[in-house]
């Protein structure tokens, strides 16, 4: 006797999987990673009982676990600043095997270089357009901690693919002017 969330896991399974899947390697480095990071929101999301409307619905709960799962794994492998270390050391993807896998290469590479929670901060602020308070309650961060993480991750990603931020190209000039009198 199926359940009545089976048919709506099947559904995001078959139909969403290919993009959550992407989703999940704008964190990790291998497809085999995220692949494993999708199948852990896939389990966590569908076993707590939620009730969903919609397979976009339950798409975008599973996407919101998939960044939840990232940070648990992070903390879990121990402090930040060794987790940081580690990924430092491991070896990166080649610009061949990320074009193989049909995503943009040099911001994949440039996410990778990003600390754990910076990446996590700036994958839910800009490619899930989650406000900072959203991102600091899924990632149980302050809200300046959140607001400090994108912004240094957004300057470190415009210094590793040469880009600017919009705020960058046009800045406030101040300049002194008479003093003008009305009625005078």
């Amino acid at each position: 006797m199926a359940r009545r969330w089976e048919p709506l896991l099947e559904q995001v399974a078959r139909e969403r999987y290919p993009r959550l899947v992407a989703r999940a390697m704008l964190l990790v480095p291998s497809r085999s990673d995220a692949e494993d990071l999708v199948q852990e929101a896939l389990v966590a999301t569908f076993s707590a009982r939620a009730r969903f409307e919609s397979a976009a619905q339950a798409e975008q709960y599973v996407r919101r676990a998939i960044v939840s799962r990232f940070v648990d794994r992070a903390r879990r492998s121990g402090r930040e600043r060794s987790a940081a270390e580690r990924a430092v050391a491991r070896p990166q993807p080649s610009t061949a095997d990320l074009a193989e896998q049909g995503l943009s290469t040099n911001l994949e590479v440039a996410l990778l270089a990003l600390s754990p929670r910076v990446r996590a901060c700036v994958v839910l602020r800009h490619l899930e357009d989650l406000s900072v308070r959203e991102t600091a309650a899924l990632l149980g961060l302050s809200e300046g901690a959140v607001k400090r993480y994108v912004s240094d991750g957004v300057a470190a990603l415009n210094a590793a693919l040469g880009t600017t931020s919009p705020d960058d190209r046009d800045p406030v000039v101040l300049v002194q002017t008479e003093e003008v009198r009305r009625g005078a």
